[in-house]
């Protein structure tokens, strides 16, 4: 009997299992204010490079200096924003990625021991994946989830819509293009 090998994108199992799901749409409403007040930031500060562009030759040169001070100014606290709200965005979603792959694998080493796995191959991190192609028939990445959604019913009682905007990887029998990076406690499995 040949060896039974799986191809997994635990990535992708993470973003589609139905506690997967609601997590990260619970993340989308909670930034969303966030997103609201720095697109808020942005138009202010666009609105004030055009002002300072209409206006420009007929300000004083003192003038020109103060506005283009505060356009500066502006832009660095928008800046400023958008990278801690965009740390504090991934550390979130990093936390989450972390608590249902830690459950995710206990759940894939129960399934690919019932179903005569020998081997199953993570494929979310393309950087890090000897796997450069599989046959759809060893993608696995569906039934691990129905697998999870089984072990965790929890997770699976309100599963909500996919919010707008928000890419979810398809899978795919090949090596994924974009997939989001491993999580730092990697929920891959060891090789045997």
């Amino acid at each position: 009997m040949p060896t039974k090998i799986g191809v997994v994108n635990i990535q992708q199992a993470i973003q589609e299992c139905a506690e997967g799901k609601k997590e990260i749409d619970a993340l989308q409403t909670r930034f969303a204010p966030k997103q609201v007040e720095l697109k808020g930031l942005n138009d202010d500060v666009e609105n004030l490079k055009k002002q300072y562009q209409a206006q420009a030759e007929k300000l004083s040169d003192e003038e020109k200096g103060r506005q283009a001070k505060a356009i500066d100014t502006k832009q660095k606290s928008l800046q400023r924003n958008y990278e801690d709200a965009q740390a504090e965005f991934q550390q979130a979603e990093q936390d989450v990625i972390n608590r249902i792959g830690a459950k995710m694998v206990g759940v894939l080493e129960k399934y690919a021991g019932a179903n005569g796995f020998a081997v199953v191959l993570d494929v979310s991190n393309p950087q890090t994946s000897p796997v450069l192609w599989a046959t759809q028939g060893t993608v696995i990445t569906k039934e691990l989830v129905d697998a999870y959604d089984k072990a965790n019913p929890a997770g699976a009682a309100a599963p909500a819509a996919k919010p707008a905007g928000a890419a979810r990887p398809a899978t795919s029998p090949a090596r994924p293009a974009a997939t989001p990076a491993r999580p730092a406690t990697s929920p891959t499995p060891k090789k045997p």
